[in-house]
């Protein structure tokens, strides 16, 4: 396991992962399962994928959303939301601040996202050291 660098990733990272089974996140996938590499999620975060996987637009069962809430939760390491720093950075859309909080709290860490929001704080999020990317890259 990389011991110094923790993981967080966003919501549509996780679509990718359980939802869509992208080919490219493979890696990742592998990489998240094997515990490999530390990733950290909060009831919050776990809370927005819940929310999301539930809209209609996915076709999943209640089955297939729980069984995909229950393998998340299986495979990174739980964090308090009330143990979150706030980050000095603001994401424009509110939904994802959540991810920065945690990213910002668990320093350094990597935070892999494809959302546009969260990509443009790329620069001011590597001098907090946080580091912003839209894929997995092994360090």
């Amino acid at each position: 396991m990389l011991v110094n660098i923790t993981y967080v990733l966003d919501t549509n990272i996780l679509l990718d992962l359980f939802v869509f089974h992208d080919p490219h996140m493979q890696g990742l996938y592998a990489a998240v399962s094997s515990k490999t590499i530390k990733v950290i999620a909060s009831q919050k975060t776990v809370n927005e994928l819940a929310d999301v996987i539930s809209r209609p637009v996915f076709s999943l069962s209640a089955k297939e959303q729980n069984t995909i809430l229950s393998e998340w939760k299986n495979l990174v390491h739980m964090i308090d939301d009330k143990n979150l720093l706030i980050a000095p950075l603001t994401c424009k859309d509110e939904d994802d601040q959540i991810f920065i909080d945690l990213a910002y709290s668990f320093r350094p860490s990597v935070l892999i996202s494809k959302d546009n929001e969260v990509l443009k704080l790329r620069k001011q999020a590597a001098k907090e050291m946080i580091q912003i990317q839209s894929s997995y890259v092994l360090f």
